[in-house]
């Protein structure tokens, strides 16, 4: 056993000394944000501040971080220093090589911490954007510092490289930074077709990357797992394995067994996600698994309704919850922000849910998968990992907003 210290999030010097020795085989690191670093009365003791049962953990543990869902309790997943090389150096196989990172995400988050991975791998200093709200003209003067001569990586959630996409549509400036990058790897939840189309045509290197804490970050590009990483659909479920998965749950050996599988001495992680292959060999995500309804006894994935909203004009960050229908049980009901629709009137909210009902049919999906509902909310709810927040989605949408 070791120690397990944690270190907040924004002291980026101290997170990058205590990851570094944590992969060298010093104590485990748990980036925590600057909010939760303080113990009681304000302490900054880790001692203090945490359960006497996590303040050591097993030898192999390099890194903890403790995820948070809209729809599960936080958990607090350990990664070897094994499994977050393994990642880091498939990441930069499958880009061509060692560069300098942008830091534009929390190291509490795993695709920060993994900035910080491959920044210490490739022996350059990581480049952070400004504290603060992430903004476009941060985003695009702290590019501006990178090193000329090394290629330029930068890691990002779809939200934030919406804000790029509208900023550069305004500053050449901004333009020209995101422009700059290499590679500018996206994931976190999916990335809407028209807001990707419009990076893309801005210039922007885009990489779709698909992975969560448990797999040490994003294991899947484009479609097609990094090398090492093994991809299988089991019963509709994305099943993920290889040397990037984590050693399992802190203090949590039940749930740890629910999620990792071992199978002929392969050992495999449960998404919980639902997913295929396409004719082509790419992955493509459904949806979440505890995300489908049953609605007039039949099944409706709300990630592919989701999928299917999104290609309308207007509704590229749209996010579809399940709403109580006294006759079918449940359908799907879509949020946006009330920007794009502020003021619409009964008669043009139905013609925006034909819309919404013509673009699943057109994509597939049974009758039972038309949205009936529509709201629009001053802004959308989001996590702090900028996700959309779909359990107060869905209270607002039930309470009629």
């Amino acid at each position: 056993m070791k120690p397990l210290h944690r270190v907040p999030s924004g002291e980026l010097s101290r997170l990058r000394s205590a990851l570094a020795a944590a992969l060298d085989g010093g104590p485990a690191v748990w980036p925590v944000a600057d909010a939760d670093a303080a113990g009681p009365a304000g302490a900054r003791d880790e001692a203090s501040a945490v359960d006497p049962a996590l303040r050591e953990v097993a030898d192999e543990v390099a890194l903890v971080v403790e995820t948070s869902g809209s729809t599960a309790a936080p958990k607090r997943v350990a990664l070897s220093a094994d499994a977050l090389v393994a990642s880091a150096e498939a990441t930069h196989d499958a880009l061509g090589g060692q560069g300098q990172w942008l830091l534009a995400l929390p190291g509490h988050y795993i695709a920060g911490a993994q900035v910080l991975v491959r920044s210490f791998l490739a022996g350059l200093d990581p480049v952070p954007v400004p504290d603060g709200p992430f903004t476009a003209a941060g985003f695009a003067a702290a590019a501006a510092t990178m090193l000329p001569e090394v290629p330029h990586y930068a890691s990002l959630v779809p939200v934030q490289l919406a804000r790029l996409v509208e900023g550069a549509d305004r500053d050449p400036f901004v333009a020209a930074a995101l422009r700059s990058f290499d590679a500018v790897l996206v994931g976190g939840q999916a990335l809407g077709a028209e807001l990707a189309e419009r990076a893309e045509a801005l210039g922007a290197r885009i990489v779709r990357t698909y992975g969560s804490s448990e797999t040490a970050g994003g294991c899947v590009y484009d479609g097609r797992p990094l090398d090492g990483v093994r991809l299988r659909i089991v019963d509709g479920e994305v099943q993920l394995g290889g040397p990037t998965l984590a050693s399992g749950y802190l203090g949590d050996p039940e749930r740890t067994a629910r999620a990792f599988l071992i199978e002929r001495g392969e050992r495999w992680y449960r998404t919980g996600d639902l997913g295929e292959l396409t004719a082509e060999g790419r992955l493509r995500i459904r949806g979440r698994a505890d995300d489908v309804i049953v609605s007039g006894g039949v099944k409706v994935a709300l990630g592919e309704v989701e999928r299917a909203v999104r290609g309308l004009p207007g509704f590229a960050e749209a996010v579809v919850v399940a709403v109580a229908d006294a006759e079918w049980g449940e359908r799907p009901g879509v949020a946006v922000e009330a920007a794009a629709f502020a003021g619409l009137g009964d008669d043009a909210v139905q013609r925006q849910l034909a819309a919404l009902a013509s673009a699943v049919d057109a994509a597939g999906l049974p009758p039972a998968g038309r949205p009936v509902r529509l709201a629009a909310l001053q802004a959308m709810p989001r996590l702090d990992s900028g996700k959309p927040d779909r359990k107060a989605v869905a209270a607002l949408l039930a309470a009629g907003a």
